[in-house]
Parts: structure tokens; C-alpha cells; sequence
């Protein structure tokens, strides 16, 4: 019993004294000082974390060209809502197969209650076959807020053959 209690108490009183680590400049912690405010740095209306480029290296890719076509057909537009404001879905039929990079892109347009996309799909560059409507049937959405929806009646989704659209009640 003399021999644990000994050592506990030995242990303690190292451990008490331990206690100027917190201060010392061995703690890894006080390496750097405590912050402080400054004022920040201006420049120009650029973004800081983005860097300039001026021109092309040797390892740079040049910008891919957009090899996206509208989908032959919207079949379905349906907007649901949500509490925070509404999701449109799209449904369409491709022209063929194995079209990808599914996406409804915005339009802009001069009136501010119409909402329009165009359903936006990239085919591969190898021909492929055109196959059963459910194998080229694509969906998409796109999510509003609402205050994004304020002033919104009309909502449509273009496709190459035709347009769908949903007014608001």
C-alpha cells in the first residue's frame, strides 16, 4: 500500500510542475502570436484566390468547345414544391443512346416572369444506335429558391422538337 500511494504522490508533483510548459517556447502553440486585425490589402475588383492568367503554357489545355445539342424531345415537365421554394424536373427522349452530361441550362431573356431552360445533353462522338424510347428516355432538374421564384409565371424547358411549359395558378 506505501509503494502505489508513494508513487502516486511522486507523480503528482511532477505533473504540478509541468505546469510552465503552457509558456515555454517549446510548446508548438506559441510559435506563432496571438492574431490580430489588419487591414486587408486592395487591389482591383478580382478575385484573390483565382489567379490571373494571361496566356496559355505549354501544359495548358485549351478551353473544350461546348458539344452540347438540345434533346430531341421534353416529354414531362413537372414542378414540385418544397418549403424553401420548388424543384422542376424534366423528362426527355434523346435522338439515340448513351447521350450524357445531362443538364437544364438557363436562357436568358428579356421578361423576368418567365423562367426558361433549354434541356441540354452530349452525345458520343462514336455513333451509336437509337434503341427503345426507355432506353433514351433522360431526366434533369434544377432547384429554386423563393425568392428566386418571386414574379415567376411561366416556367419552360426547350427541347430541338419542342418546348414544354407550366404556368403558375
Amino acid at each position: 500500500m506505501r509503494k502505489p500511494l508513494s508513487l502516486l504522490l511522486a507523480g503528482a508533483i511532477v505533473l504540478a510542475g509541468c505546469g510552465g510548459w503552457r509558456d515555454s517556447r517549446i510548446n508548438p502553440s506559441n510559435w506563432f502570436g496571438s492574431s490580430r486585425t489588419v487591414e486587408a490589402p486592395s487591389s482591383s475588383d478580382a478575385n484573390p484566390l483565382i489567379p490571373q492568367k494571361t496566356r496559355l503554357g505549354i501544359f495548358d489545355k485549351p478551353k473544350a468547345e461546348d458539344r452540347s445539342t438540345l434533346v430531341a424531345e421534353v416529354s414531362e415537365l413537372r414542378i414540385e414544391r418544397t418549403p424553401t421554394g420548388a424543384i422542376i424536373y424534366a423528362t426527355g427522349v434523346a435522338a439515340r443512346q448513351g447521350a450524357f452530361d445531362v443538364e437544364l441550362r438557363p436562357v436568358e431573356n428579356d421578361d423576368p416572369s418567365v423562367l426558361e431552360y433549354d434541356f441540354r445533353v452530349v452525345y458520343p462522338i462514336a455513333g451509336t444506335p437509337a434503341g427503345s424510347t426507355f432506353s433514351r428516355t433522360l431526366r434533369a432538374a434544377a432547384s429554386h429558391s423563393n425568392s428566386d421564384l418571386a414574379g415567376v409565371r411561366l416556367i419552360r424547358v426547350n427541347g430541338a422538337t419542342n418546348a414544354r411549359e407550366s404556368r403558375r395558378r
